[in-house]
């Protein structure tokens, strides 16, 4: 059979390569998969790329022999959103208008799929189209456990104008968490190169002098004695974890809820905290495409308000942690 060269569709812009392979090839092994990337034979407009990459597009993909027997190439319908779904997501938005939805996504809804993650944010997008021709698009990410404003573009030129926003750092992204114990000094710049390792518990992020550079400045907002803070953070670089990690061997005050960074210490049992992760992306201004700044804010989701109100926080409180920035 000779190899295939297939144009992304406007409808898969922003999907992972990988994804693509999913969708297009469904019988393709994702360890097949993964040895054609790592011996080039699958290309992105001619060159290497990498299962993560986010197509966009007009971009070409090369699909070597043998791939077409596993699909035909052509893009597999999304099932449909169940109706509960459809109710559910459109219960979280809290802005939209002709060029770009928020939505506060709650804490343990992942935004992607994968291996063992059946329910989604992205297979519900349909759901928020509101009578618009395209579906809407994600542009920026948040882990599981994390709560707060997301981002959606509703058509691709939105999606791109959003997306370049956060590539080009003109996106202002402030996440409220609280952490055990009260970082000294109160507030700074945390500058600590970050580089993805693999343990017995699976993948994770470390402190890596010979990773990649991550910045992120934070100020106390309150505090509770030398039990607990109210940090509000600002990410200048997007690592994976990246504030996890810097709350927790930056300042040695890990988030409270992750053991995965912080262990038993990221608990505060004797208070009757939750055991979930206190992080969430409070707000994010950014320029909006039809031109000027817009900015949207989340409130916080129920374990949060619940931990604020016993240590005395204002879970509502309206406030600008970096008025100099």
């Amino acid at each position: 059979m000779p190899v295939q060269i297939l144009d992304v569709k406007p409808d898969e812009a922003d999907l992972r390569l990988d994804r693509w392979f999913k969708r297009r090839f469904p019988g393709l092994q994702h360890g097949k998969l993964e040895k054609l990337l790592r011996t080039g034979q699958i290309r992105v407009d001619g060159k290497r790329a990498k299962a993560n990459l986010r197509l966009a597009p007009g971009q070409t993909v090369r699909v070597p022999p043998g791939v077409e027997e596993m699909g035909d190439g052509e893009a597999r319908p999304r099932p449909p959103v169940r109706e509960a779904d459809a109710r559910f997501v459109q219960s979280l938005v809290i802005h939209k208008d002709e060029d770009v939805i928020a939505i506060n996504k709650p804490p343990g809804l992942a935004v992607q799929g994968g291996t063992g993650t059946p329910r989604h944010l992205d297979a519900m997008l349909d759901a928020l189209r509101f009578g618009a021709e395209e579906r809407p698009r994600l542009v920026h990410r948040l882990d599981r456990d994390t709560s707060g404003v997301l981002l959606l573009g509703r058509s691709a030129r939105a999606a791109s104008d959003l997306a370049t926003a956060f590539r080009d750092k003109s996106a202002r992204k402030i996440y409220w968490a609280l952490v055990a114990g009260a970082p000294k000094p109160a507030q700074g710049k945390i500058d600590l190169p970050l580089a993805k390792v693999a343990g017995p518990g699976g993948e994770r992020v470390a402190e890596d002098e010979d990773g990649k550079r991550a910045i992120t400045l934070y100020t106390t907002i309150e505090r509770a004695l030398n039990r607990a803070a109210w940090l509000a953070l600002m990410p200048l670089t997007g690592r994976t974890h990246q504030l996890r990690v810097h709350c927790a061997h930056g300042l040695g005050t890990p988030i409270v809820g992750d053991v995965k960074y912080g262990g038993e210490g990221a608990l505060l049992r004797a208070e009757g905290v939750a055991p979930k992760l206190h992080l969430h992306a409070r707000a994010i201004t950014l320029p909006h495409p039809k031109g000027g700044m817009f900015s949207v804010s989340a409130p916080l989701p129920p374990h949060m308000i619940e931990a604020w109100k016993f240590f005395g926080f204002d879970p509502e409180a309206e406030i600008d942690p970096f008025p100099d920035l």
